[in-house]
């Protein structure tokens, strides 16, 4: 019993932790994994890095950004960090 109470105060903070740091990031997680499951071409874009582009074309793992009239890139799939609202 004395034991309980001593590791009380443990447990509360590794509770308290987890609603802080741990289960709002596992949502960030969730929400960019849907949000990069559900590309289309068309879609405007900007990667982790900020390059600024429109989906060409989209594989398994890659996508590709049309930058200009005249250049396209590959891009992991991850590397996208969000997409614009049109």
């Amino acid at each position: 019993m004395e034991a309980l109470i001593q590791l009380a105060p443990i447990l509360l903070m590794f509770v308290a932790m987890w609603f802080i740091l741990i289960r709002p990031a596992q949502k960030r997680q969730k929400a960019t994994n849907a949000m990069q499951n559900s590309l289309k071409r068309g879609d405007k874009v900007v990667t982790i890095g900020g390059l600024h582009g429109e989906v060409d074309k989209i594989e398994d793992t890659a996508v590709y950004l049309k930058i200009d009239n005249n250049t396209t890139l590959k891009f992991e799939r991850q590397a996208i960090g969000r997409v614009f609202e049109q």
